[in-house]
């Protein structure tokens, strides 16, 4: 007979976006169970860039400064720069600070930046193996790697899964309350249950559009070769191969992404081949060290017709599927982690209806849709771009042509790579979980971001100190948010909390900036860093508790 395992949640796939799943569940005491076919976390760099409101979280959870020291060392630009090749003419360049310098920097900037965090670019494999640290610090959680899940199904009490324990050669069955899928973009859950895609795919373009190469090696002869200044990521732009090189290390490691032209089978390419392709992306033969390499597909702007279905959800690559420009599909997959686990875990201790849980589609379904769309822009942008022959010659004709690209590729990085709109002002308008005060957010734009403490988005930053980011003072759970002068009454706020077996902590601030940035002198902001409500303390309070935790329809 199988041995049975009993948890709350089983969690299926061990990427950024499970084990994001298994900590904020952890943390909470939650008893969470997670299986992965793969022996450990990532080897292949994979995604290149965390987003700020990723490190806001990690920030939140404690580690951001763990994760900034990560990766790339302190000193190395990190910059995005497009040359014809690599050794070659330089086009564009977008010049940004290197990790030490945005920590300090980050507290000098406002307006669209006005953030607790700047970006990092760091590859995958780093963040995987610092949340998996992260992960088991908590005892409640039971990390499984080369653990299959073969097959499931949902009974009146819960989900009941057979998986394979490929390291014992033995069969498990797992019993759990919820299953959350972050099983990757052919996800086998989302194909058990019939859930379908929406969106756009099989776009092709001369780049990010039809099958990609994928190369990661070593190549230390890289710098000394190089006569331009140093970059985190380097895009070759030529009539012959497309491609880009992200530094995974500064030390001499690199990933490469380059174009296969239609008339190619890659699926035939050995190592050699390999080292081809990246000569001819630098413009030179340098001895390299292929690690691994594969095909991938892109063109992709795809999210799933449903995120939940019964007591099975959905996150991540199994949830929507990007073509990686702009860096968002990892950083989706995060915040999907982060935006169902406190919902999950107030179900399961009893804080909450069960219904609450019916917000993750609503709020996390269009999120997709949004970022899937400007994924595709910013392919669009940098993947239709005509490369002639003409960049790489000589005379005026070619001196005008890479004026002419240069102008492209200093606009097109600028709207691709400085995109706090995105990354801070992501919203949940219209969903079951806000309660709404009528107030209408600013627009929605890619590259500019207006702090607003419009319930359903992100609540406006402020540095109290140097160092001391408003975020740092919020509650591991609810907050609730007393601003101005006068002394508020909260008393019911905090009994209805405790009644409710809600962790509420109450941050009074006398400060006229926030009170003006917020509009108003009581705010609730979610376990998820979202404002949920505002108001005035003559509102009533128990309906903004029943509506928020699902015990009565928004």
């Amino acid at each position: 007979m199988n041995d049975t395992l009993h948890t709350d949640v089983l969690i299926c796939g061990g990427g950024p976006c499970g084990l994001m799943m298994a900590l904020e569940l952890g943390r909470r005491g939650i008893r969470t169970v997670l299986v992965d076919a793969k022996a450990g976390t990532a080897f292949n760099p994979q995604a290149n860039a965390t987003q700020a409101r990723t490190m806001e979280h990690f920030r939140r959870l404690g580690f951001a400064n763990e994760v900034r020291a990560m990766g790339l060392p302190g000193d190395h630009p990190t910059d995005i720069a497009y040359f014809t090749r690599f050794h070659g003419h330089e086009l564009a360049r977008l010049r940004l600070p290197t990790a030490k310098e945005a920590v300090e920097a980050i507290e000098r900037m406002s307006g669209s930046w006005s953030a607790a965090e700047l970006p990092h670019r760091i590859s995958q494999k780093y963040v995987e193996a610092a949340l998996l640290k992260q992960v088991e610090a908590h005892p409640s959680v039971d990390v499984r790697f080369q653990h299959h899940m073969s097959a499931f199904e949902e009974t009146t009490n819960g989900i009941v899964a057979q998986v394979s324990d490929k390291a014992h050669a033995k069969q498990l069955q797992i019993q759990a309350q919820y299953l959350f899928a972050a099983d990757g973009a052919r996800s086998p859950v989302r194909h058990t249950l019939g859930i379908s895609w929406e969106g756009e795919t099989g776009k092709r373009r001369a780049f990010m559009g039809g099958k990609m190469f994928a190369v990661y090696f070593r190549c230390p002869a890289f710098y000394e070769r190089l006569q331009h200044d140093r970059a985190w990521m380097y895009v070759a732009v030529n009539a012959e191969r497309r491609a880009l090189l992200a530094t995974v290390d500064g030390q001499g490691e690199f990933a490469l992404h380059a174009a296969i032209h239609e008339d190619e089978d890659a699926e035939t390419w050995d190592f050699d081949k390999a080292k081809t392709v990246i000569a001819q992306a630098m413009g030179e033969t340098l001895p390299v060290d292929i690690l691994s390499a594969g095909t991938w597909l892109a063109g992709h702007a795809l999210y799933a017709q449903r995120f939940q279905r019964g007591r099975v959800f959905l996150g991540g690559d199994a949830a929507h599927l990007f073509t990686p420009t702009g860096g968002l599909g990892y950083n989706t997959a995060v915040e999907d982690a982060i935006n169902l686990a406190w919902k999950l875990a107030h179900v399961i201790q009893g804080h909450a209806h069960a219904r609450l849980l019916d917000s993750y589609e609503e709020e996390r379904k269009p999120l997709a849709m949004r970022n899937t769309g400007y994924a595709r822009h910013f392919a669009d942008s940098v993947g239709l771009f005509v490369a002639t022959p003409l960049l790489e010659a000589q005379g005026p004709q070619a001196e005008a042509e890479r004026a002419r690209a240069s102008e492209h590729l200093n606009a097109h990085v600028r709207m691709e790579f400085n995109i706090p709109g995105i990354t801070l002002g992501g919203r949940y308008d219209g969903s079951s979980a806000i309660v709404s005060d009528g107030s209408t957010p600013p627009p929605d734009s890619a590259n500019t971001y207006v702090p607003t403490a419009c319930p359903g988005g992100r609540p406006p930053h402020a540095w109290l100190a140097k160092g001391d980011s408003l975020y740092d003072h919020f509650g591991q759970e609810w907050t609730l948010l007393v601003l101005g002068p006068d002394e508020q009454p909260v008393t019911e706020w905090t009994q209805q909390a405790q009644k409710l077996g809600v962790s509420l902590k109450v941050l009074r601030l006398n400060a006229q900036d926030l009170l003006t940035a917020y509009e108003a002198p009581l705010v609730l902001i979610r376990p998820d860093h979202i404002v949920a409500w505002r108001g005035q303390a003559s509102a009533a309070v128990q309906p903004v508790w029943d509506q928020l935790l699902g015990f009565s329809p928004a």
